[in-house]
């Protein structure tokens, strides 16, 4: 089983310390590429380039970060859980009180067994993250205050793969890369796009594939910023994030919410066995798909997620762990998008090349059509004739599916059969 891998993948991925720079990134992306994809190409943009609104900032490292109490024993500690502490913390090297540590912490009352996950990119701070629960059995004494961390001019990293297909025409995938320790919200979505990717090299496609993973907004705003003419070339569009545990599937439309990214995904997601909820891309966006359907850039992007992000307990914090996801919830999420790539692939127009109906009898027996009598031969054909009568070069095999109340991707085998017999033939 696919999900059984990508699991695994994610799981040698999960303590990799990642945050908007550094080398927790450079980790990330250097083991997709020496094990998985060897054609992906890594970039690094520069402290200070401008890229489009947006200033790419100091690179961020950290060798150790820790709290000790007076005894010398360790309250919180980096090497840990990286959710320990606050992204962008500056260094410190001191003993404070609990008052003027608890300044610097951050719990959540609501969830006392969970570590948040807190960021502080543009404001120069320092703090550290742990359960409420830890957090309420503080003495009133001092505490070692220790982060060595480094926040100097360096880059910003991410990455991009091309595989070029029959046409120019691309479909594009994006996922982030710089949350810690996080695994739906963070490392769902680029264990899915490494497996499609290594599907997708190992096959002829009709169209060209862009894979691209980027820390998240800046980092979409920079492959943006760099590749605006090149993107003018994609058809369909998907953000991967979100995808590996078992709760019931979330789907978010583009911004203009009727592209054939939109009509595709809603087709595949309406033909699975469980119901979905489709959320409003105005009120409820908060993922890249904020930077690739804005403005002036207008990709056809939507997300097909399990738990959207924002909507479940465990988001952000350190229950959205290796036990919140799993193999069967990666499974469908890979099944699903594969299907939509295929119907993608094979998304033609087509018109009936004969006048009338088709004599099916005199084809075979696999038209048989055995007059007054309810076969599967029977019903077979009905479908081929009901098919051939939606050919009119007018609609393609998802309008048709919908029409006739099928699931294109399963037609997609006839739709061939009826091309090589010559009785249908893709509209110019």
């Amino acid at each position: 089983m696919t999900g059984s891998l990508i699991y695994k993948f994610i799981e040698s991925l999960y303590k990799f310390p990642r945050s908007l720079t550094g080398d927790g990134v450079r980790q990330t992306l250097f083991k997709i590429k020496d094990e998985y994809i060897k054609n992906l190409s890594i970039y690094e943009i520069q402290t200070g380039e401008e890229v489009g609104d947006w200033i790419i900032p100091n690179e961020w490292n950290v060798k150790s970060a820790y709290v000790k109490d007076e005894k010398g024993k360790f309250i919180v500690n980096f090497k840990e859980n990286n959710l320990h502490l606050v992204g962008y913390s500056q260094p410190v090297n001191k003993k404070i009180s609990l008052k003027e540590l608890n300044r610097h912490l951050y719990s959540l009352p609501e969830l006392p067994g969970a570590i948040p996950y807190v960021t502080s990119y543009y404001k120069n701070t320092w703090g550290f993250c742990l359960t409420d629960n830890l957090r309420k059995s503080l003495k009133e004494e001092n505490y070692h205050v220790y982060i060595d961390s480094s926040i100097k001019k360096g880059s910003l990293t991410y990455a991009d793969l091309i595989i070029p297909g029959m046409q120019d025409e691309e479909i594009f995938f994006s996922t982030y890369i710089c949350h810690p320790s996080i695994a739906n919200n963070e490392l769902s979505g680029p264990g899915l796009a490494t497996f499609l990717a290594k599907w997708l090299n190992n096959r002829s496609n009709r169209f060209t594939y862009r894979f691209v993973f980027a820390p998240e907004t800046i980092g979409a705003i920079s492959y943006i910023s760099n590749n605006l003419e090149t993107l003018k070339n994609v058809h369909a569009a998907f953000n991967l994030t979100c995808v590996g545990d078992n709760h019931a599937t979330s789907f978010l439309p583009s911004r203009k919410g009727d592209t054939i990214t939109d009509k595709v995904a809603r087709h595949v997601l309406e033909n699975q066995k469980d119901n979905f909820k489709e959320y409003s891309f105005i009120k409820d966006r908060g993922s890249d798909e904020r930077q690739y359907c804005s403005p002036g850039v207008d990709l056809p992007m939507v997300s097909i997620m399990r738990s959207k992000y924002g909507e479940y307990p465990e988001y952000h914090t350190s229950l959205d762990n290796m036990d919140f996801i799993s193999p069967d919830g990666l499974d469908l999420s890979f099944q699903m998008h594969l299907e939509c790539i295929e119907i993608l692939e094979n998304n033609y127009f087509y018109r009936s090349s004969i006048l009338g109906e088709p004599f099916l009898s005199k084809r075979g027996k696999n038209y048989l059509n055995i007059g007054g009598v309810e076969s599967k031969e029977s019903q077979s054909s009905k479908l081929i004739l009901d098919l051939m009568i939606c050919c009119d070069g007018l609609l393609d095999i998802i309008d048709i599916a919908n029409l006739l109340d099928q699931y294109a991707f399963e037609l997609i085998p006839t739709f061939q059969s009826l091309e090589a017999e010559g009785l249908i033939e893709k509209s110019k």
